[in-house]
């Protein structure tokens, strides 16, 4: 089985834990959809051309931060912050998930493989 295979399993796991997690925290919808493709607005890197596009891209769209605004938010009782943090894995997840890894040389080369066609 190819290794990409699981590692978008894995991040299908992540996004139901972050909307479980989310649910469980009390957020609501609106919240959840103003924040859901927030993360995309790294995008606006690729302005300035692929190799700093892949960087903005790829730093919002890691577990690290997520993660950490969640702990932040669950140490200080901040649901606003756990939230926030939730909101973002759950779309680190979903684009995960559905094969939108970490860039690589351009933004359709991924770590999960090229998005798309190849030309």
């Amino acid at each position: 089985m190819d290794t990409r295979l699981f590692l978008r399993f894995e991040a299908l796991a992540v996004l139901i834990a972050a909307g479980v997690g989310y649910h469980w925290n009390g957020g609501g919808i609106l919240l959840f959809a103003l924040l859901l493709f927030a993360p995309d607005l790294s995008s606006a890197g690729y302005l300035l051309g692929d190799e700093v596009g892949a960087f903005t891209y790829n730093l919002a769209h890691v577990y690290t931060w997520p993660l950490a605004l969640i702990g932040v938010g669950l140490w200080s009782g901040a649901a606003l912050a756990t939230s926030g943090g939730l909101v973002w894995l759950f779309h680190v997840g979903m684009d995960r998930s559905i094969g939108y890894g970490l860039k690589e040389e351009s933004f359709r080369d991924t770590h999960l493989g090229r998005i798309g066609r190849s030309e």
